[in-house]
């Protein structure tokens, strides 16, 4: 018998932690959800300027995309969590499970309130005064009549909330929230469409197993059958308690390390959790973060270390427009992290990923496109694609106010997706990144940048606050430290970028260490 491919075997060694993140957070938002849309649907049932109130804002919560949700949560959560350490002295994480609970429960308050409200009105009204008629109060024929014969209608509409909800779920990675969506994120990024598929089969069998037993016990509900709906709470007990087991008996890790959502940094995290591991410390990985999330999460220590760039950092985190060189860039972004925010940095990697605008060599050759003043010339009649952070990072104002680039179209997509589409034609200029192999792979060249509108981005090693003074990670991560150059990222970008089972982030790492160790 052949052995499991490792993709698989990765993915399945994985299950445990994202399964137990997946159902913690969509089982705590489903508790919130109904907790607060249940009694305000049954308060607004007969009030009907509050039944519309409700159902406006709860339909409204439906129409905002829900990785939107998910994020506007974060810096919502952020500023609260400061205000309350201003004013109390006490402050909570707005990493993570928090956001990604209290979004979801808002996904899951719309199917409630409708059908609590519509199994309500849609009672005889003959029955209300029956119970009235025998001596009842009004609170007493809503709970003792009305709520039981609206009982079906309503476990229809938990069912609803509990699928949304599981769905939705996914896309909390993000934000910091382990889920089945890392499966998903991951593998998008690194060409791993076993991990892809693996996700989005675990929450679909997830969803539908809950949504069974939610079935069985709405069955329960309309046939009066106690059996039935203690079977299926049972059942979802058991679904809970065994997705939870496996991680709340494992021991806490000893680092978290971040990571961005693209190969390279899943690669350079997989690197760092290796050297941990070999220093006979546990670490986790915290997976696909945005830019600013998981600069933040560093700063407010909820991640121990992550690879940065410095262009990222003077842009976006420190505001600057200026063109300055690199040793003055590093100089500068190093002191700023240490005196703002008590972020130190372990050293520098020894390569440089910036940012990049690309086009076929044949294409530029024909066209006589070499520099970004070459391009502007031709940019009206050109479109371009860019990552989903591109078109709206101050790197992207300063080239396009520095050379006076307008293109025809502008794409944002999936940054994986962006070299097949220069190549085949369906755009014409990408936004690429420096150390990615893809570049030379695909035939592409990138333009020149005369006037420096993009600042160095050499990828460092940054360190939290409270791991500061941390040896035994300064030392697993100084074998890094200027051991990776431009050309070992780059073949390790297109590793990873072939797919197949050589080309996870883990087995990219392992290759890349015995390059290390080998010069």
């Amino acid at each position: 018998m052949s052995a499991l491919d490792p993709r698989i075997a990765d993915a399945l060694a994985r299950l445990p932690d994202y399964l137990s993140g997946h159902v913690l957070v969509s089982i705590a938002a489903l508790v919130l959800g109904l907790t607060i849309s249940f009694p305000l649907a049954v308060l607004a049932a007969d009030r009907p300027w509050l039944r519309s109130i409700l159902l406006s804002a709860t339909s409204i919560v439906q129409t905002i995309p829900g990785l939107a949700l998910l994020a506007l949560f974060y810096p919502l959560l952020l500023a609260l969590a400061a205000l309350s350490a201003e004013a109390f002295g006490w402050s909570f994480s707005a990493f993570g499970f928090l956001p990604a609970m209290l979004a979801l429960a808002l996904y899951s308050m719309l199917p409630v309130v409708r059908n609590t409200i519509t199994g309500l009105l849609g009672l005889d009204t003959s029955i209300t005064e029956a119970c009235l008629g025998v001596g009842m109060t009004r609170g007493q024929a809503l709970r003792m009549v009305e709520l039981p014969l609206a009982l079906p209608m309503i476990m229809g509409g938990v069912r609803t909330a509990a699928v949304w909800v599981i769905g939705t779920a996914t896309l909390s990675t993000p934000i910091g929230q382990t889920s089945l969506g890392n499966y998903i994120f991951t593998g998008l990024q690194t060409q791993n469409w076993v991990f892809v598929l693996f996700g989005c089969a675990a929450a679909a069998l997830l969803a539908i197993v809950v949504d069974q037993l939610l079935a069985l016990m709405e069955t329960g509900a309309q046939m009066r059958s106690r059996a039935r709906v203690t079977f299926g709470a049972l059942g979802l007990v058991l679904v809970v308690a065994a997705a939870l087991a496996p991680t709340l008996a494992r021991p806490r890790a000893d680092y978290v390390i971040g990571a961005k959502p693209f190969a390279e940094q899943y690669i350079l995290a997989a690197l760092i959790g290796q050297r941990l591991e070999n220093a006979g410390q546990s670490a986790s990985l915290k997976e696909g973060l945005g830019s600013a999330v998981v600069f933040t999460a560093l700063a407010n220590n909820e991640i121990d270390v992550y690879v940065e760039y410095t262009g990222t950092l003077w842009a976006n985190q420190m505001g600057r427009t200026d063109a300055e060189p690199r040793a003055v860039v590093l100089s500068e972004v190093t002191r700023w992290l240490k005196d703002t925010y008590g972020i130190t940095m372990a050293g520098t990697l020894g390569f440089e990923n910036s940012y990049a605008l690309a086009m076929l060599d044949t294409r530029a050759n024909a066209m006589g496109i070499r520099t970004m003043e070459d391009l502007a010339r031709h940019a009206p009649e050109l479109s371009i694609a860019g990552d989903y952070e591109f078109f709206g990072r101050p790197e992207w104002t300063a080239l396009r106010d520095a050379y006076g680039l307008r293109f025809r179209e502008e794409r944002a997509m999936q940054a994986e997706f962006m070299y097949p589409a220069v190549a085949s034609g369906d755009v014409d200029v990408i936004s690429a990144y420096t150390s990615d192999g893809r570049v030379a792979k695909f035939g592409l060249t990138t333009i020149a940048d005369d006037k420096q509108a993009i600042p160095p981005y050499d990828a460092i090693l940054l360190i939290a606050p409270k791991r500061a003074d941390d040896r035994v990670l300064r030392d697993a991560l100084k074998p890094l430290t200027g051991a990776i150059d431009i050309k070992l990222m780059r073949e390790a970008n297109l590793r990873a970028s072939d797919g197949g089972d050589s080309g996870t982030p883990a087995a990219v790492a392992r290759w890349m260490w015995q390059r290390i160790q080998g010069r």
